[in-house]
């Protein structure tokens, strides 16, 4: 059996389903499998925030009008909460806690999530939320990676989502105890949007440090930048911040996934 029938035979077990999606490949991917396989059994639920990308929301409204989805847009009110936006090590255990607050609380079918097998290595405190609301993981229970999604996404004729590069939220930019705040991540992506834009980098990450600001970027797009070029980015993107009333110096980095996550903190 194929990897898709057998999460398609996962997804037949658990009956109806209410999706959590993002908007990124995974809970896409996830969504569509789910909704092809049993329209009638499956529910879409995707929030918004400041922590979430206008283009994420706009994808999975696209792909719910092309798709025919049954979905529900929520706020599930993680910037409500003192918790959340102190912006502890533990910060996502507290969103994902709100998210499936706000999901539970609005249908009787089963919880699942994108989730797959390359997250259980890392330290991932909203999987703490999620089993305490006793959501479930098809990824992961057939045995699916990152890369096993993004052929599945192939599969299904969806290759715009295959072929999106990794999304964490923008609250994932800002260094562990800096407070998470609406009006920084609105900052955040817009320097990532422009530089994205305009350097065509394959990996971006505009990170909000204690007095500064640094712009990390992949190996291959700062190879190809020359000095010159690294201080326009620089002075770019700190005019960026000034004009939303912060003086921050800006440096450029090499791209390292969490580094914005102090385990220590």
């Amino acid at each position: 059996m194929t990897l898709l029938g057998a999460l398609e035979r996962r997804l037949a077990d658990l009956g109806s389903v209410a999706v959590a999606v993002s908007g990124g490949v995974d809970s896409m991917t996830l969504a569509t499998v789910a909704h092809r396989r049993s329209s009638a059994h499956t529910e879409i639920f995707h929030a918004v925030s400041a922590a979430v990308p206008p283009e994420a929301t706009d994808r999975v409204h696209d792909y719910a009008l092309q798709e025919g989805w049954r979905m529900q847009v929520i706020d599930a009110g993680e910037f409500g909460d003192a918790n959340y936006v102190s912006n502890p090590v533990n910060r996502c255990f507290h969103c994902k806690t709100h998210l499936y607050d706000a999901i539970v609380r609005r249908t009787d079918a089963q919880v699942i999530s994108g989730t797959n097998t390359d997250d259980l290595g890392e330290y991932r405190p909203g999987l703490e939320a999620a089993a305490d609301h006793a959501v479930i993981h098809p990824f992961v229970d057939v045995g699916i990676d990152k890369n096993a999604i993004r052929a599945i996404a192939h599969e299904l004729g969806i290759s715009d989502v295959a072929e999106l590069p990794a999304a964490p939220c923008l609250a994932s930019r800002v260094e562990t105890w800096i407070l998470v705040r609406p009006a920084t991540l609105t900052v955040i992506h817009e320097v990532e949007r422009d530089l994205t834009r305009d350097v065509q980098p394959r990996v971006v990450r505009c990170r909000v440090r204690s007095g500064s600001v640094v712009v990390e970027l992949d190996d291959e797009t700062l190879a190809r930048l020359s000095r010159d070029d690294r201080r326009a980015i620089c002075d770019r993107v700190g005019s960026i911040w000034r004009a939303r009333g912060r003086e921050l110096p800006v440096e450029i980095a090499t791209y390292r996934s969490g580094s914005a996550f102090l385990v220590g903190g």
